[in-house]
């Protein structure tokens, strides 16, 4: 059986290679890959080779945001039977570290999480998973929308981090595919008032067309007006200038990472009492992203606006770069 993989040999090229199908464990089951959505960590990694701490150091497929088929599964399996169609949460835990035991699963210092050097994605026709990583999808529910649940899972977990409760408003900066699931989460959740802010018109008129308030970034004022800031940009100054809009004893959540140091003025911000959290992937978020997609109160099928087949992976991957009018490229490994 065919196993046809795009590889990253080097920096800004793919190569699709034959790779064995890979073994499968005892808690293990061999999914189909049908669709996997690119992500713009996928593009960073492609083009320029690292994160932060995470360096590109050799050949490698990108790739997390993904769903396909059980089609093999192991003696020790319970959950996974031949045939489900299934989204796939990307990161693998140790399961038995303190953070693990305590539910913090996705801090785990031996998380295996596709596509993070040195670690392989998705970008292939098979590929084996630990059962207890997939999530069997309604009969309704698309590949591409299961693939969806990756991003829609940060907005949810954003959500979370800030702490939002019904009747919030809530101000997020950055209208891009994460930022627009957000804002999202944030209304199914009980916000009561959503406003999106971007310097794209394009995005601006996508988020209008989903019933958001629109504002392009920067026009907003400083007046304070709402208690909740979903930071999804990674501009280098949307943290502060979002802070200034807070409500005494507002909450952010700063999904976006600028690639520089940020400054806030603490101690000036300080007399409004506001909270700050970081936001680290997520955890135990896919039966609420499934439940938000099934039940229709999240429209995540609105931000898939290219699809490619696996020996255009390199154009995917440039897409967001070369194209202002695109949202979410999606890769079908099977094409």
């Amino acid at each position: 059986m065919a196993n046809r993989t795009a590889l990253m040999p080097e920096l800004s090229r793919i190569e699709i290679v034959d790779r064995a199908v890979p073994p499968i464990g005892g808690r293990q089951a061999l999914v189909r890959i049908e669709s996997v959505g690119v992500c713009g960590s996928d593009a960073t990694y492609f083009t320029v080779g690292y994160i932060g701490d995470w360096v590109v150091r050799g050949p490698m497929v990108l790739g997390h945001e993904v769903a396909g088929t059980v089609v093999a599964v192991g003696d020790g399996t319970s959950r996974a039977r031949v045939g489900d169609r299934v989204a796939i949460e990307p990161g693998t835990p140790c399961r038995d570290c303190d953070d693990c035991t305590t539910g913090n699963y996705h801090l785990c210092a031996d998380l295996v999480f596709l596509a993070t050097p040195p670690h392989d994605g998705a970008l292939t026709q098979f590929m084996a998973f630990d059962e207890r990583n997939l999530y069997p999808m309604p009969n309704g529910m698309s590949f591409d929308e299961g693939a969806m649940l990756e991003p829609l899972s940060v907005g949810i977990w954003a959500c979370r981090r800030a702490g939002l409760r019904a009747g919030d408003s809530v101000l997020v900066s950055g209208a891009g595919p994460v930022g627009i699931l957000a804002a999202q989460v944030a209304r199914a959740f009980g916000a009561s008032r959503v406003r999106l802010a971007d310097l794209s018109q394009y995005r601006l008129e996508l988020a209008a067309s989903l019933g958001f308030e629109a504002e392009t970034a920067g026009d907003g004022g400083s007046a304070p007006q709402f208690d909740v800031l979903l930071e999804c940009s990674g501009a280098p100054t949307a943290l502060a200038d979002g802070l200034w809009r807070l409500r005494n004893g507002g909450r952010a959540a700063m999904v976006g990472m600028p690639k520089q140091a940020v400054e806030l003025p603490l101690s000036r911000l300080n007399v409004r009492e506001l909270s700050v959290a970081l936001v680290n992937r997520y955890a135990h978020t896919w039966p609420t992203a499934m439940e938000l997609v099934a039940s229709g109160r999240v429209d995540v099928a609105s931000t898939v606006t290219h699809h490619f087949a696996l020996d255009q992976t390199a154009e995917a991957l440039l897409l967001a770069k070369n194209d202002p009018r695109s949202m979410k490229a999606m890769i079908h490994p099977q094409v």
